[in-house]
């Protein structure tokens, strides 16, 4: 995956999380164990950011 769509996919999961977050507090979340699947894939987006910009910079 190229910096540019990792940076799209980081974009798409922080919005997807907000959503999800805002859904659960309405009380309408469709499956809320997906919030915490959607954290860690966000989590997973960054480390990987954060790897490829550590590498760049060394």
């Amino acid at each position: 995956m190229s910096g540019d769509d990792l940076e799209q996919k980081v974009k798409e999961l922080t919005e997807e999380l907000f959503n999800l977050r805002f859904q659960l507090s309405m009380g309408v979340a469709k499956n809320p164990s997906r919030v915490q699947q959607a954290k860690r894939d966000l989590a997973r987006a960054k480390t990987v950011q954060r790897e490829r910009q550590l590498k760049s910079a060394s």
